[in-house]
């Protein structure tokens, strides 16, 4: 009892290591367990020394010399107990630092460095190869495997012309920094998210890596140096484990070596790596599996083993990943958006990383409570996930799609399946509102799939999903060139050196809203910053066909409002002149008058010229919209400028103050905004004719639609058709947006239907008309039904029913016998 009851206490007083601490209490953590640990010393020295005096006075009480001699063996006893302890908590220690095996050599733990040790270290090697990691960061917790494994290969591998270990012959190690225990550290050698990994050469910065890599694509860095250090050293080609493998592929016993391997032509002058980061090569974020290491040392006991082990069991918010630097390795990251929390006590559930090729048999997986549980909500992987009713006739059509989905989307995405009459409370904790739904799922994170059913759809919306759940692409100026060519709208957001870790996590919760939209990158690339006159940051626009359009708030609040970037982005996410089809006929109709091109695709010169006209009528009238913006918005400034200048000059404070406190108001939310589109005149010839009347034979032409009022036009002011033109166009626009129009509108419904819509549209913007109109109406009603069941009763007299009008002036009301005076 005397030896296991320390443990217990110390496990107590460690406790709060596992709740996200404050940086400067990591520090003070550390000095309480050195206070307690002394205190243990002292208690168990002291029960030593009574368990002796107890033992002795027991057995040599009638003796009392004995007893004497005894008392004076005490300091005996006492020396006993401390070394006992002692031994055994340097065992514990021991323990904590345990070493690990790789290719069944022993590997001992990854060096930890402290700010006394930092810079002897580093200047000691020629290379050093440095994980600066918070163990509360969920990225760091997923690259903790990583670079474990990265170190025991390296480690255990040797150079083919030598008999000097890998370390010897290259000078090269590898080694870690926890930056919640020493913050001040990471924060002088500029680390500025976690998990970052640098590399060091001749106590220099050589190569910085941020957000968490894979294997393949940390070791073609390393080879590079490696190789320059010593020309014709390195093996043409190697093949990297996987994250968590005890073996190399090529030495794992009873395996072909069929992993991924990393050839050596990259690791010249001209490589620099940029494999990018695909969905099936991502591993289980797991420690190395016990049965493969030999049964010598323990397990630990203790939070803080090797460092793989201390990473991957924390919980907290602290750091979303950043990519490479342009310099550096270009790779996509992984998204940083996660479902579930790690924990850390070892006998809940950690959450997975992706497993290593999804959907491998080219199936929809019927998915019970259970599994959706295990496969979908508690790993990172993402799921394509139709809810669906046996007996819902939509479901039914749509199957034979899914199910060929599924073959085409063979080891690149999982699909699944849930059948809400069996797994009715998973429905009902989707909260669906009807069938089928589809959805798609991201570590935690959904978002609801509103396009067509068909199967081109289908695919189309799963390769975009697969591209964006890379994470936020960094690009510089020359890939976001390259990148402007293939993609019509581009969100690009700007960071610098001081964005704040909270910045960088509200961004990682936008892709997934972007999923065949638009794509979603960042830069802290100065030639950008100079090129889109960015002078704050974090700042955000987007980028349609080369022209911005910048986010206005600017405050960290607004920055980090998801919900309210996310509605600037739906405003802004179509490109200048998109095609409209059925999937955004209303995305691109409603709210808006729309100039709309119809178009013949097949004869291609005057497609290409028709979309140029579009384009740069669509650009002069953006032009003109921000002149009037401006200028809108400097008289409000003038005016309140005039009200300060006119409290000032009369003393009013009062005043000064209301005139100070105006706000310059410009949403644009009440006015109608023109959108640009068009639409296949082959393709929508049907509703082309019974919507606008207009025979697509007789050539391009362009309608002036004004879909909340059900109207449109297609003549100028002079009557003619409007053309295909900016001039023709642009002079109509100006006609048709005043009130009223000098142009009559046609009505794309009947005169009798346009009665009634007239009164819903009336009803609808004017709330309080509408609630008067009905309360009128039902006081009329009750009032007209009160008057029929008092005339139903007959509650009142009738004197056309009896007697005339002479007789009742002459009896009177009370008849003959009544005691008026009759004359």
């Amino acid at each position: 009892t005397l030896f296991v009851t320390p443990r217990p206490s110390l496990h107590d007083t460690t406790r709060s290591i596992h709740s996200p601490l404050c940086l400067h209490d990591a520090c003070a953590t550390k000095r309480i367990l050195n206070r307690s640990r002394l205190s243990l010393l002292n208690f168990a020295a002291s029960s030593t020394t009574r368990f002796a005096t107890s033992f002795l006075s027991n057995h040599f009480a009638p003796a009392r010399c004995n007893l004497v001699a005894a008392m004076r063996l005490s300091p005996l006893f006492l020396f006993l107990g401390s070394s006992l302890l002692g031994g055994v908590q340097a065992a514990a220690k021991e323990d904590d630092r345990e070493n690990t095996y790789f290719n069944s050599m022993k590997v001992p733990p990854i060096l930890e460095l402290t700010p006394d040790t930092f810079d002897k270290e580093v200047k000691s090697s020629q290379f050093m190869l440095i994980k600066h990691y918070s163990p509360y960061c969920p990225h760091c917790i997923d690259y903790a495997p990583i670079f474990q494994t990265l170190y025991e290969f390296y480690y255990t591998s040797k150079p083919e012309t030598e008999d000097k270990s890998f370390t010897e012959f290259y000078d090269f190690r590898f080694a870690t920094v926890n930056c919640v225990a020493y913050f001040d550290l990471c924060a002088s050698h500029n680390v500025q998210s976690y998990p970052s990994t640098i590399l060091y050469k001749n106590g220099e910065v050589a190569e910085l890596i941020k957000g968490v890599k894979e294997i393949d694509q940390v070791s073609p860095i390393l080879e590079k140096y490696l190789e320059a250090a010593k020309p014709g050293s390195r093996p043409r080609s190697l093949s990297l484990p996987e994250a968590g493998d005890n073996y190399s592929p090529d030495k794992e016993p009873g395996k072909a070596d069929d992993s991924k391997k990393v050839t050596n032509d990259k690791t010249d002058a001209k490589a620099d790596s940029k494999a990018p980061a695909k969905a099936d090569e991502k591993t289980d974020a797991k420690a190395p599996p016990n049965e493969q290491a030999p049964p010598k040392a323990p397990p630990a006991k203790d939070e803080k083993a090797t460092e793989v082990k201390g990473d991957a069991k924390t919980d907290s918010k602290v750091d979303p990943k950043a990519d490479a630097k342009p310099d550096a390795v270009k790779a996509d990251t992984k998204p940083s958006t996660t479902a579930e929390k790690a924990v850390a006590t070892p006998t809940k559930a950690v959450v997975k990383k992706p497993t290593v090729t999804p959907n491998k048999e080219g199936i929809s997986v019927p998915l019970t409570a259970e599994k959706f549980q295990t496969l979908v909500t508690m790993t990172q992987d993402p799921w394509f996930v139709k809810f669906y009713a046996p007996w819902c006739h939509h479901c039914q059509a749509m199957a034979p799609n899914w199910q060929q989905l599924a073959k085409e989307m063979k080891g690149k995405l999982n699909i699944g399946e849930v059948n809400c009459d069996v797994e009715s409370r998973l429905c009902k904790d989707v909260r669906l509102r009807g069938y089928p739904t589809i959805l798609f799922f991201k570590g935690g994170e959904r978002v609801e799939y509103d396009g067509l059913r068909g199967l081109g759809d289908f695919v189309h919306y799963a390769e975009k999903a697969i591209d964006i759940c890379d994470g936020v692409l960094d690009v510089d100026a020359e890939s976001l060139q390259v990148l402007e060519e293939k993609e019509e709208v581009i969100f690009i957001y700007f960071y610098d050196h001081a964005t704040t870790s909270e910045d960088f996590m509200a961004l990682e919760r936008l892709p997934l809203s972007l999923i065949g939209k638009a794509k979603l990158v960042k830069t802290q690339d100065p030639v950008l910053f100079a090129r889109y006159k960015i002078t704050t940051w974090p700042r955000l626009l987007v980028s349609r066909e080369g022209r911005p359009t910048y986010y206005q708030p600017l405050t960290p609040k607004e920055m980090r409002d998801v919900h309210g970037v996310l509605n600037w982005m739906k405003s802004v996410w179509l490109p200048i002149v998109p095609e409209m089809t059925a999937s955004n006929a209303r995305e691109i109709m409603d709210g808006k008058i729309v100039v709309l091109g119809i178009v013949n695709r097949e004869d291609q010169e005057g497609f290409l010229r028709a979309k140029r006209e579009l384009k740069s009528a669509a650009n002069e009238w953006m032009d003109k919209q921000i002149l009037l913006f401006q200028h809108e918005r400097q008289e409000l400034r003038d005016a309140k400028q005039l009200r300060i200048d006119e409290a000032d000059d009369r003393g009013d404070q009062r005043a000064l103050r209301q005139a100070k406190a105006i706000r310059i108001n410009m949403d644009k939310s009440d006015r109608k905004q023109v959108g640009f589109a068009w639409v296949d005149a082959v393709f929508w010839q049907r509703w082309i004719r019974t919507t606008y009347g207009i025979d697509t034979k007789d050539g391009d032409r362009v309608i002036i639609n004004d879909e909340d009022n059900r109207r449109y036009w297609d003549t100028t002011i002079t009557g003619n058709n409007i053309l295909l033109s900016r001039t023709s166009i642009l002079e109509t626009i100006n006609k048709v947006i005043t009130s009223p129009p000098k142009i009559k509108p046609k009505l794309t419904i009947s005169s009798f239907e346009k009665i009634f819509f007239d009164m819903r549209v009336t009803f609808v913007e004017h709330p309080y008309l509408t609630m008067g109109c009905i309360l009128g109406l039902a006081l009329g009603a009750a009032s007209w039904f009160r008057g029929r069941v008092r005339r139903g009763r007959g509650g009142h007299f009738r004197l056309e029913e009896s007697w005339g009008n002479k007789e009742l002036m002459k009896e009177g009301l009370l008849g003959p016998n009544g005691n008026g005076k009759v004359d």
